[in-house]
């Protein structure tokens, strides 16, 4: 099969024979071909059906080419309308492509010149629906990000802004609360959107792996390096570099990385010569970088490059109000992808999630929802779908007195008063000691007006 087999391609030209020629030569590269003898027919058979392809002639009386071309593109047709004029009527040709036209063939039609010209419409044509569906799955992906909690709403409305600077982005959270996603989310709301995403996870990697994984290297820098290599940052030009756990870098690679922060460029490992890229850095991490900078593990200057906007995700825990829309949306997400037919999550089920704590936040509940698509019937997640530790998890309240959300907010106070108190009002002290990050400890101090 060609590229151009069964591609609906609609001619558009008062000359019975310029039209016949045309369709003999579209059928032979395999072509459905439709004809219209005006503007007139051809706006009412595009209403039928959109073609994959449009053949213009400009020249014809009534509602001519350019006026047909206005026409449609008013309208929002965007599929590929290539020209066909007379022989030396360049000037008009090249009028028509202002006007919106993809590309122009002269008469006589050459049949080499027509199948090369319909097949680029044809790939530029399926690289745009492409690019369409992967826009919309990108896009609902980052429904992951949206949340009807104040916190994650808070999240949303400053990564928002943020997304439209070129400033670095310091995205702080536990282990699971969906970082990337927010980094994804980010690009794609900014200019770059268009430009390479590239992730790198900060861990597991050797200095020097990791070091060439950034910067790339040259041949016979180090053994194995039997080739010269682009790093991330080359590959990104253009567009956005996410480092993954970046507060796990050795010392060494903190250096090298606030020197291309600071002048936005590097050298390759082993090259002798800077290279200049133009990047956006959004970076994360679930330490507690403060923390780090107090003891001497990681650099003050860089913890500053990386934090001009810093931006917190709360645990999944701490915001169980997102949790029956999130679940939905991985069931449905899980539902495409294995082709079962899940609709629905059933009260108790529900209900059992929203008690569970989940210490893998988001990440956890992916997790959750894909085991019950799989293990499950359907077309409703039932309680038996559930783990185990899920279904024995219990909502603890003290007398019916308080909510749900009301013990675990005093739970919270609690814990975080007795911290201060033990640690002496040291706040980097007090949180370390309740495993969290300081910025966290900041916002549950003024949430409960801990002074």
């Amino acid at each position: 099969m060609t590229e151009t087999s069964g591609a609906q391609v609609l001619v558009v030209d008062d000359d019975a024979a310029s039209r016949r020629l045309l369709e003999v030569r579209l059928r032979a590269l395999e072509c459905e071909v439709s004809m219209a003898r005006d503007g007139h027919e051809a706006l009412a058979a595009v209403q039928r059906q959109a073609p994959s392809v449009m053949l213009l002639d400009v020249e014809m009386p009534g509602m001519d080419g350019f006026e047909l071309l206005r026409t449609l593109r008013r309208a929002g047709a965007d599929f590929p309308i290539i020209v066909v004029t007379a022989h030396g009527s360049i000037e008009r040709a090249v009028e028509a492509m202002k006007e919106g036209a993809y590309d122009f063939i002269p008469k006589p039609v050459d049949a080499k010149h027509l199948e090369i010209v319909v097949r680029k419409a044809l790939e530029r044509q399926i690289l745009k629906q492409e690019l369409e569906v992967l826009t919309e799955e990108s896009d609902k992906r980052h429904q992951l990000v949206v949340g009807q909690s104040a916190g994650m709403k808070e999240a949303v409305q400053v990564a928002r802004k943020a997304a439209a600077s070129k400033a670095t982005v310091l995205l702080l959270g536990e282990s699971g609360t969906g970082k990337e996603i927010f980094a994804r989310a980010i690009h794609s709301w900014g200019e770059r959107k268009r430009r390479p995403f590239v992730a790198i996870n900060c861990v597991g990697l050797s200095k020097e792996l990791l070091e060439s994984e950034l910067f790339g290297h040259e041949k016979g820098s180090f053994t194995g390096a039997h080739e010269a290599k682009k790093g991330k940052m080359e590959i990104a030009h253009g567009g956005t570099v996410f480092l993954d756990e970046v507060g796990d870098i050795s010392s060494e690679l903190q250096t090298k990385l606030l020197r291309f922060l600071q002048e936005r460029e590097f050298d390759r490992v082993g090259g002798l010569r800077p290279i200049s890229v133009d990047v956006r850095i959004l970076a994360a991490t679930n330490r507690d970088l403060e923390a780090a900078v107090e003891e001497g593990r990681f650099r003050g200057d860089l913890y500053h490059r990386l934090n001009v906007i810093p931006i917190s995700l709360p645990p999944l825990r701490e915001r169980p109000e997102d949790i029956p829309a999130l679940a939905q949306f991985l069931l449905q997400r899980v539902s495409r992808e294995t082709q079962k037919q899940f609709t629905d999550i059933a009260p108790e089920a529900l209900d059992k999630l929203l008690a569970y704590q989940w210490p893998g936040n988001v990440r956890e509940l992916a997790n959750v929802m894909e085991r019950a698509v799989v293990l499950g019937q359907g077309p409703t997640v039932m309680l038996r779908d559930l783990p185990q530790r899920i279904v024995t998890a219990e909502r603890k309240t003290e007398g019916g007195e308080f909510s749900y959300r009301d013990v675990i907010d005093a739970g919270k106070r609690e814990l975080v008063v007795k911290a201060l108190a033990k640690t002496g009002g040291n706040r980097a002290a007090a949180a370390k000691l309740l495993g969290i990050q300081r910025t966290y400890l900041l916002k549950l101090m003024k949430a409960f007006g801990i002074e």
